[in-house]
């Protein structure tokens, strides 16, 4: 085979086999190329990355040019290589090689164009992503970094660092990854640790279930995610600088990562925790700071909250300066459909000052300060939440009243804490008569439990035949109870238990919801007498609207809707229904599905029921292929503003508007056995008379109400 040298720019007499050097202006696209379809652009890069680097590894199979004559034209159809010529005249177009470049090609005019063409692109077979990998791999021991390896291979750096990072899999899965007992994606899943020990024990733990996101969160289990409170409230850098380390996917999209040491992730958010706890002790002079992470709350100490005070004028003049620069320019700039920046800024401003003085309307008692702490904990959204106002057992006052009480009826309290009889404060060895005697000595223990049991049965009676101070009664037993903790200051065996929901639900305080019902809390703690022996004075002062209103608030916290697995309540349950019923509970207005609270701790099949719900079937093709985290992320944009709850979320119409017929059957019979016993009973309370005890009553003006239903 004749080679000719790079200075002869053509041949005039073309042979089949010769190598020759061909100006890279001189060849063109041929036009019997079996390929149609253009390159793609990432492979030209690809191409020209590899020829700068290393030339051009494989010589480009050419035919002469001839015009009508037959006669060579000086140019050449380029067969095989065409992604190479176009590399180089993309090397040309960045000025890295000239157009008269000589490129080395193979002439061949013995084979048909076409066929050859199609053979170079058929007959061959690529390379195992697995060899692929380690050879990656295997560049990167030798001394390459990722940005080199890219440029070499004219793709990305981070494309490079998947693959070393899929190289670096244990040898064990790899092999099994060759055999096809692993896809690809599995794989990548087990590539976000480059632990080979804790690889290959997942891989023997899997069951049937070899989803990639199962893979990966058995991988991470003993980690703590990026969007973690914690990590959040610490930092990435601060836990780098403290040497921590941080896990990164590079496959999905992680959201900043894995914090590996978990221990050290603690220890850095109660010492963060600590040094705010701190400050607060110090800048408001309470007598101690307590921090965790989450709020302990059974910590069983009373809690007191800031109660009304007085402003002074000088903040009643600013407040009155601030409110009414505020209403001016809201008035000013009503119409307005967009604000001026520095409008915009006096309003920020005069927001935050109306807000400084409003927190000056209540305060605690510096005495409470002095004697009382705080806790600082974790809010779910990774930020420090202050609770103040908590009272020791060793730091209450001494509950001198009661003592002397207890001293005037005749006991008194030894050193353990006992009460015992004393009589009425003589000494029965005095040496008195018998007479004096008598008249001293307190009344018997079972006699005064007589007395009682009877007085009990009496205060039974009465309150039962009045329904206002009954009211009275149990919102002060529950008031006594939610807001004065440990103090038995009620006399009603009523006990309201509050479940604790952040316990089955992270983050729940820090909803909307959340926060309005702790401001409601608190509004209420602020308007409570100091001392719970004033609390029945307080209450039975209130009008009746706010009695109902601090009863309601009681009661609702004692509602506990939770479903448990162990638990079996059907009956509660079924109650709970009702409930939200009866005050046409909306959860629209305090929940959504987004990927956190729903869409990503479901499956697959149930994102899209969601979808195919509250959407459209089209949506749900389009979302069918998507694998798990892109499909959750799309279907809660396709959710947002459409109103979807979980049926479990949601609240039945009220039975008027779509009872059973059957029970609306039973309700028309019990009504004309309520008109044929009391045909002539024109009120209520006739008809509720003959339903019987055991029925519901029929308020007024419901009594046809009660027949529809």
């Amino acid at each position: 085979m004749t080679i000719h040298s790079k200075s002869a720019e053509t041949t005039t007499a073309s042979e089949s086999g010769t190598s020759v050097f061909i100006p890279l202006n001189k060849l063109k696209k041929s036009p019997r190329n079996a390929r149609k379809t253009p390159h793609s652009e990432a492979i030209i890069e690809a191409y020209a990355a590899s020829i700068a680097a290393k030339g051009i590894l494989q010589n480009l199979v050419v035919e002469p040019e001839r015009d009508g004559e037959g006669e060579e034209t000086g140019f050449y159809f380029v067969t095989i290589g065409e992604g190479r010529r176009l590399a180089q005249l993309l090397r040309v177009k960045r000025k890295q090689i000239k157009k008269t470049e000589p490129i080395r090609c193979v002439i061949d005019i013995k084979n048909d164009p076409h066929e050859i063409s199609l053979d170079e692109n058929i007959t061959r077979e690529a390379m195992h992503p697995a060899d692929q990998f380690e050879a990656f791999r295997e560049l990167h021991e030798r001394g390459l970094g990722a940005e080199e390896i890219a440029a070499r291979f004219g793709i990305t750096a981070h494309v490079v660092r998947q693959r070393l990072r899929l190289g670096a899999v244990s040898p064990k899965l790899m092999k099994v990854y060759r055999d096809g007992d692993l896809t690809l994606d599995q794989l990548m899943a087990f590539a976000i640790t480059d632990d080979h020990v804790r690889q290959e024990q997942v891989f023997e733990n899997l069951t049937y279930n070899r989803e990639p996101y199962i893979i990966r969160r058995e991988l991470t289990r003993t980690h703590v995610a990026a969007s973690d409170r914690r990590a959040i409230f610490v930092g990435a850098e601060a836990y780098m600088e403290a040497g921590g380390a941080i896990l990164r996917d590079l496959f999905t999209e992680d959201r900043g990562g894995f914090y590996e040491d978990a221990a050290l992730l603690d220890r850095m958010v109660i010492e963060k925790l600590q040094g705010i706890g701190e400050t607060v002790r110090q800048a408001e002079g309470w007598k101690w700071a307590d921090v965790h992470i989450d709020f302990p709350h059974a910590n069983g100490l009373r809690r007191i909250y800031p109660q009304p005070v007085e402003l002074s004028e000088e903040d009643k003049a600013a407040y009155a300066t601030a409110s009414d620069e505020f209403n001016r320019l809201t008035e000013e700039w009503n119409s307005a459909e967009e604000l001026p920046d520095e409008v915009d800024q006096h309003f920020g401003k005069l927001e935050a000052e109306i807000e400084r003085i409003d927190a000056l309307r209540r305060a605690y008692d510096p005495d409470i300060v002095s004697r009382g702490g705080v806790f600082i904990v974790l809010s779910h959204d990774g930020t420090a939440r202050i609770e103040r106002g908590f009272i020791r057992a060793e730091d209450e006052q001494p509950q001198t009243g009661a003592e002397t009480q207890l001293e005037s009826d005749g006991y008194a309290v030894n050193d353990d804490g006992e009460i015992i009889e004393t009589g009425s404060g003589s000494d029965p060895d005095d040496g008195g008569d018998e007479e004096a005697e008598d008249e001293g000595k307190p009344l018997s223990d079972l006699l005064i439990r007589d007395l009682t049991a009877h007085r009990t049965l009496g205060l039974r009676l009465a309150l039962g035949e009045q329904p206002d101070i009954a009211l009275v009664a149990v919102t002060h037993a529950l008031a006594a109870q939610t807001f004065y903790q440990g103090a038995e200051a009620h006399c009603l065996e009523i006990r309201p238990t509050s479940v604790y929901l952040a316990g089955h639900a992270d983050g729940i305080e820090d909803t909307a919801a959340g926060k309005v019902l702790a401001d409601r809390h608190a509004e209420w703690a602020a308007d409570m007498p100091r001392d719970v022996g004033d609390l029945w004075g307080f209450i039975a002062l209130l009008d009746h609207a706010s009695v109902m209103a601090l009863f309601a608030h009681c009661a609702s916290l004692t509602v506990n809707a939770v479903k448990q697995p162990w638990e079996r309540k059907p009956c509660a349950h079924q109650t709970a229904d009702r409930l939200a019923t009866a005050v046409n509970l909306d959860m629209t207005a305090h929940w959504r599905p987004t990927v956190r609270t729903y869409l990503g701790r479901v499956t697959k099949a149930q994102i899209l029921d969601a979808v195919r719900e509250a959407a459209s079937e089209d949506d749900v093709e389009r979302l069918s292929a998507l694998k798990k985290q892109p499909m959750a992320e799309a279907a809660e944009q396709l959710l947002s503003g459409t109103g979807w709850l979980p049926a479990i979320m949601r609240t039945q119409e009220p039975a008027v508007f779509g009872e059973p017929q059957e029970e609306a059957e039973g309700a028309d019979d019990r009504t004309a056995d309520v008109a044929e016993l009391a045909p002539e009973a024109d009120e209520p309370e006739a008809a509720n008379a003959a339903l019987g005890d055991g029925a519901p009553s029929v308020p007024e003006g419901e009594q046809f109400n009660v027949a529809a239903e």
